[in-house]
């Protein structure tokens, strides 16, 4: 079966929710104009992402669901289309947390609290995510979440693959000095999990950072599908989810075969599970 998924560039306003949102549900219903039945957003999309203290990054916080996610839910019943957007989480407790969520046709499938923290923009206040590495079984496919830094642990998106993730939704906050991300890593997560990969970057200038775009889409060969410039913009792409379900690449049968998955040595592996 075959996909079409966007990545939605945009230019989020800090602390501007109703505008970030306007916006987004508008970039939303272009591309599922387009025939996009995925569109991914950026990382902290209807917030904003540089605030300076935990405070202000707390009143730009919502609850999931909750306003923009119910917002992206009606869009989604009326395209029958799936979403992924990056926003500010607050849980009724003190905690803030940097989360993305998976939006359906149904409403909200599944939330993802970032794990890994850089010291940068919000993460700075935010809570460490307690949600793990799941996937979502969808229409379109099975859907995994990571956002930004989580990139760079490798584990994270090997957790993804090994629980049978065929996409893997990026949401992504990428300031200048990042450029590396995109130029290797996105490609190297896809090509080595065998999964789609879709990194959804934002752009424009914030808190005195530049963030730079360049939004991909990577297929489990590591090539690259569509990848976007450094202003607003949507990407598109055909996917085949089922493509990333075949692990094994058999290049002369019984002489040249490679399963990165399925060749791993768990039992050599320990040293990755200590502190």
């Amino acid at each position: 079966m075959s996909v079409k998924v966007a990545v939605a560039q945009m230019d989020p306003k800090l602390g501007q929710n109703a505008a970030n949102l306007a916006r987004i549900l508008a970039l939303f219903r272009e591309a599922t104009g387009e025939g996009a039945r995925l569109v991914v957003f950026p990382e902290c999309a209807v917030s904003g992402y540089g605030f300076a203290t935990l405070e202000a990054g707390y009143a730009a916080a919502e609850a999931i669901p909750g306003p923009a996610t119910e917002a992206l839910a009606t869009v989604c019943r009326e395209t029958n289309a799936y979403a992924v957007v990056g926003l500010l989480e607050r849980d009724g407790s003190a905690n803030l947390y940097n989360s993305a969520a998976l939006i359906s046709p149904e409403g909200v499938v599944g939330v993802y609290r970032k794990a890994h923290l850089p010291l940068l923009g919000i993460d700075r206040f935010t809570t460490p995510g307690d949600s793990g590495f799941r996937v979502w079984e969808t229409a379109i496919g099975r859907v995994g979440m990571v956002i930004c830094y989580d990139l760079r642990f490798p584990e994270a998106a090997r957790v993804l693959a090994l629980a049978g993730a065929d996409i893997i939704a990026l949401p992504t906050n990428w300031p200048d000095g990042s450029q590396n991300a995109p130029q290797f890593v996105t490609r190297t997560r896809a090509l080595e999990n065998r999964v789609f990969l879709l990194a959804c970057n934002r752009c424009g200038e914030e808190s005195g950072f530049w963030f730079f775009g360049h939004s991909q889409i990577s297929d489990p060969g590591g090539n690259v599908l569509a990848e976007a410039g450094d202003g607003e913009e949507i990407c598109y792409a055909e996917i085949e989810p089922a493509q990333a379900r075949q692990k094994r690449i058999v290049l002369r049968p019984d002489a040249f075969e490679l399963d990165t998955v399925g060749d791993r040595r768990p039992d050599l592996y320990a040293a990755l599970v200590k502190a």
